[in-house]
């Protein structure tokens, strides 16, 4: 059984995974950071933090699939 927090912790980030599904980037990277500070621990939320970031610096094409493709190792 997992606790309220995470349940909640994981609606937020629900959302922001719709958002971002939907390029709206801005919203996503606020419903990720609202995750994160709900639990500082949250790995996924982590890396959505940063991947929203970098789209909206250099957006997908307008045929995006979701897929982020890394451009640096």
């Amino acid at each position: 059984m997992i606790s309220r927090e995470k349940e909640e912790v994981l609606a937020v980030f629900a959302e922001g995974r719709r958002h971002y599904a939907a390029k709206n980037f801005q919203k996503a990277l606020a419903c990720f950071e609202d995750a994160l500070r709900r639990d500082a621990r949250d790995g996924p939320s982590k890396v959505y933090v940063e991947r929203c970031r970098d789209l909206m610096k250099d957006p997908p094409p307008e045929d995006w699939d979701g897929v982020y493709v890394m451009k640096t190792k």
